[in-house]
């Protein structure tokens, strides 16, 4: 299918303008009479009427094992930008149905196109996966663009927000492009490398693609559209009402759910949680406090009693990183113990090294327990954090033989108020109000060597 056949006289202007219309059509059908899904996925993401398609009528040039006998229009990309939300946006989708969603020369160059349209223009980039990796048919030049595909990932990395929504199998190549994205959205049943959402691998899991195109929506409404912005306000929201004073339980044995804290602290359904069955002794969370964007980190004294693992700590070095690029502000609620027993301190001093490293504003809320390692890689006044604020509840210490009350800590400057626990909203809407444009010089470097 070399070209569309057609009957339309292109010897007029009107003609060709006829010839055009058909061409295009075919871009929507190629398959038959029904909307391939990378199409539709795309119509359903970005607001009605905005998509501007690119490459729509792009054809692969390969000719090998009779590869020229089928030359599809799209070549299996539905690739473009539009807006969601008014906010501008680049998108490529894969279409399963065209090469098994398989990437070949042309594919790939149709990525690579909208990537680079991405950071040229500082708008996010969005990626619907669904495919299994290189072209076979196109042999090494498939694989020569997914090492430019992953070369330029890797660049756009912290510049602008990418996001990977993985609606089908993905397999092969592609599984590396979907890792090396910022937040990796997935379909539950989707197959291919995601697995359960408890490895980690996806941070948000839909029942379905609306519900998936849904999340992506709402994750960037929490973002910039580039590191050289800041997270645009929302309305300023309310917190759920409800009594913080009376929340820590007298005796230390006994444990609380943090939600219960956060959802009192933070504007009312503005929580987004990451990675929530990863690691679930940590809680990582975009959300809101007085219409701003926050990064939430925050143990969880009902899992391990909040003690901090390698998973934990490696999910939370992530989500810090990804904040700080992004101009995110963090927020802290610590209570643990500090770090478990049988912690590889090899993979969980990175969260040590890059809570110093972050220069967005920091703020940490000490609810409870703030002992050990713990206290530094989260709490720590001196490793960085802008603010410190601690309730009458907190205990700062080495470890549990001695119960240190916040009073020591706050009589060497290490918290800058011992607060009741109801005032903690009102402190922290006011404290990033502080911090939200906060200047940091660094030292000179190339770049850092944080144990990976």
């Amino acid at each position: 299918m070399a070209t569309m056949s057609s009957t339309t006289d292109t010897s007029t202007t009107a003609g060709k303008i006829a010839d055009l219309r058909d061409r295009l059509a075919e871009t929507h059908k190629p398959q038959g009479d029904e909307i391939p899904r990378a199409r539709r996925r795309v119509d359903a993401l970005l607001d009605a009427g905005s998509f501007v398609e690119t490459d729509a009528l792009a054809r692969h040039r390969a000719t090998a094992f009779k590869a020229d006998k089928f030359r599809p229009v799209t070549d299996g990309i539905v690739a473009g930008y539009g807006t969601i939300d008014g906010r501008p946006v680049c998108v490529f989708s894969q279409d399963a149905t065209l090469f098994d969603g398989q990437i070949g020369e042309t594919a790939g160059e149709k990525i690579l196109k909208v990537m680079e349209l991405a950071v040229k223009s500082g708008t996010p980039l969005i990626g619907i996966y669904e495919g299994t990796g290189a072209r076979p048919k196109e042999g090494i030049a498939a694989l020569e663009y997914f090492s430019r595909i992953h070369n330029l990932q890797a660049k756009l990395s912290g510049v602008v927000p990418q996001i990977a929504l993985v609606a089908g199998p993905t397999s092969g190549a592609l599984v590396h492009s979907v890792v090396l994205s910022d937040v990796v959205v997935a379909v539950k049943g989707a197959g291919g490398f995601v697995g359960d959402a408890a490895d980690g691998t996806a941070h948000l899991v839909a029942e379905d693609d609306a519900s998936a195109l849904g999340l992506v929506a709402d994750l960037l409404s929490y973002l910039p559209s580039n590191n050289r912005a800041l997270p645009l306000p929302g309305e300023d929201g309310s917190a759920e009402p409800g009594e913080l004073d009376d929340l820590i339980p007298d005796a230390d044995a006994q444990t609380y759910d943090m939600h219960e804290v956060l959802d009192r602290v933070l504007d009312a359904g503005t929580l987004l949680e990451l990675q929530k069955l990863h690691a679930p002794n940590l809680i990582t969370a975009l959300a809101r406090v007085g219409g701003r964007s926050v990064g939430v980190i925050a143990n969880q004294p009902e899992q391990q009693a909040g003690a901090i693992d390698v998973a934990a700590a490696e999910k939370a070095a992530r989500f810090i990183r990804f904040c700080d690029a992004f101009n995110v502000p963090l927020v802290t609620f610590v209570d643990s113990a500090g770090y478990a027993p049988d912690a590889l301190f090899r993979r969980t001093a990175k969260l040590i090294g890059v809570t110093a490293e972050a220069s967005v504003g920091k703020i940490a809320v000490i609810t409870r327990k703030a002992f050990g390692d713990a206290y530094l890689s989260l709490g720590a006044k001196r490793l960085g954090t802008d603010l410190v604020y601690a309730w009458p509840t907190a205990q700062i210490a080495q470890d549990d033989s001695y119960q240190a009350e916040p009073y020591s800590a706050a009589e060497r400057g290490l918290v800058d108020a011992v607060i009741p626990p109801s005032e903690t909203r009102t402190r922290i809407i006011d404290g990033l109000r502080l911090v939200e444009r906060k200047a940091e010089d660094s030292y000179p470097r190339k770049h850092d060597n944080l144990p990976f």
